[in-house]
């Protein structure tokens, strides 16, 4: 049976662990500590998802809590996957915002037929400035 909860105390260790047990874990900075750390205490909205005593799935959410909120992460253990646990993560999240509070995310590559079949519509106007990229002037 599967619990969900919402801003659950965490380490570090199994923050960064479900990001490694997903597929998630290749498109983030696993391997720097103070990022992770970062991502783990800044979040507006965390919600968990265990099996016992072991995290095998995070929903990590940037949020007002009433027009927006920004899914910046769903992770699920890839020996969980298949079982709901990201679509529970996703009820779980909204139940926790405003009930006018919309949900925008990136899906991962990986993840991009997912978010259709659960009800999200696709939005072509999504935009990014990498960290490293400079602000440029239009010509």
């Amino acid at each position: 049976m599967i619990e969900y909860r919402r801003d659950a105390e965490l380490t570090l260790e199994k923050f960064i662990h479900i990001y490694q047990s997903s597929t998630l874990g290749e498109r983030r900075p696993t391997g720097d500590r103070d990022v992770m750390r970062q991502m783990m205490e800044n979040a507006d909205l965390t919600v968990t998802a265990w099996d016992g005593d072991q995290l095998v799935g995070i929903s990590r959410t940037l949020t007002d809590f009433g027009y927006v909120a920004y899914l910046s992460d769903l992770a699920v253990a890839q020996s969980h996957q298949r079982l709901g646990i990201g679509k529970h993560l996703i009820e779980q999240t909204r139940a926790a915002l405003g009930e006018k509070c919309m949900l925008v995310l990136l899906a991962a590559p990986a993840a991009s037929e997912y978010y259709p079949h659960i009800g999200f519509t696709h939005h072509p106007r999504a935009w990014i400035l990498e960290a490293d990229q400079p602000l440029g002037t239009a010509s």
